[in-house]
């Protein structure tokens, strides 16, 4: 691990975004809350939130941190057909909190992929980015 013993304490924030292409059907199965396994969304929302808080023991190297915050939004795009997820993280600490945004809404795309894929196994996880970040020596950016 990088030595972050000597970086200023700052609060850091990251939100990353990805989604779940799938067919107009399974969209509403999902939506209409009748998916066999349950609550899709909420599921996966919560999977996004215990993966943000672990993501030091799954990704190599990462410090572990003392996250304040995490927040998994999940919406339905019709226009896709799918669910796009967006997660926040945020910390003070000496190094970014990227990682457990991606990590959050990657987890996120997974549950839901594996709640309805007795329905539809062509889904496609698909643009898992980070989109902004602030705090830091580096300072903002955003996509």
């Amino acid at each position: 691990m990088i030595d972050v013993g000597a970086k200023a304490v700052t609060e850091r924030v990251a939100t990353a975004e990805g989604a779940v292409s799938m067919k107009a059907a399974t969209l509403d199965l999902i939506v209409s809350g009748n998916a066999k396994k349950g609550d899709v969304i909420a599921t996966a929302r919560i999977a996004g939130i215990m993966a943000a808080k672990r993501t030091h023991e799954l990704i190599p190297l990462c410090h572990p941190l003392a996250l304040s915050a995490v927040a998994v939004d999940i919406e339905a795009d019709t226009t896709l057909p799918g669910l796009r997820a967006r997660a926040t993280a945020k910390a003070s600490g000496q190094t970014g909190v990227e990682m457990e945004a991606l990590t959050a809404v990657s987890v996120a795309c997974l549950t839901i992929y594996d709640m309805a894929k007795a329905v539809d196994r062509g889904m496609e996880i698909i643009a898992v980015r980070l989109v902004e970040k602030r705090g830091g020596k580096s300072g903002p950016w955003k996509r």
